[in-house]
């Protein structure tokens, strides 16, 4: 099933191409779709398609440690900024965990989620560190001196880009309203009406 319930556990090969999940090979909850219900985005659709699904999930799951074979490194945080480009901004501790794996392994994955049954997304990407003060004080918020409590100039801060590589969208065509009247009308008839829509993001 596309849009999945509360509680999802995404469950990808991380930092892979999600080219092979076409219509073909989906399964056959997919396949079953009276409607279509895939559509790969790129460049400018893509990037669209990102900022409407942030703008939902401004916090995400933030995993590092994603190639070890292991179970990878994750925290909340929240993006600072998205910018025209699609490169999304973190401000983080400097002697943080994330910092020091980043250090090992600049990949990374994103994880939001904007609701319940829909605006899930997964970003593939590589992350820079650095210590930019002009970037510091576009990004920061006085919220943030709770963490940062010397404030802006608080010299633990650090700044971190993400430049998304590739990713994965799971959303609906309309409203949450009109995807319960779909799948109440599916359930009834024995159909799979469910209002979602799918596919690669690619920048």
């Amino acid at each position: 099933m596309s849009i999945k319930p509360a509680g999802i556990k995404f469950h990808c090969s991380i930092g892979t191409s999600f080219a092979f999940l076409n219509k073909n090979n989906m399964d056959s909850i997919n396949r079953q779709q009276p409607e279509s219900n895939r559509k790969d985005l790129q460049w400018d659709e893509a990037l669209e398609k990102i900022k409407e699904l942030t703008d939902k999930a401004s916090t995400c799951f933030f995993c590092t440690n994603i190639n070890t074979g292991k179970a990878f490194s994750t925290r909340p945080m929240s993006v600072q900024k998205l910018d025209e480009n699609g490169i999304f901004w973190f401000l983080s501790a400097n002697d943080s965990n994330k910092n020091a794996e980043l250090q090992h392994d600049p990949s990374v994955q994103l994880l939001f989620q904007g609701s319940n049954y829909s605006d899930f997304l997964t970003i593939y990407g590589t992350a820079v560190v650095s210590d930019d003060k002009e970037k510091i004080k576009e990004l920061w918020e006085p919220i943030l001196k709770t963490w940062f409590t010397e404030g802006i100039d608080d010299p633990r801060i650090s700044v971190i880009s993400v430049d998304p590589v590739n990713g994965y969208y799971w959303d609906t065509k309309h409203n949450m309203a009109v995807g319960l009247i779909k799948r109440v009308a599916g359930a009834i008839v024995g159909k799979t009406l469910d209002d979602s829509i799918e596919g690669t993001i690619t920048l």
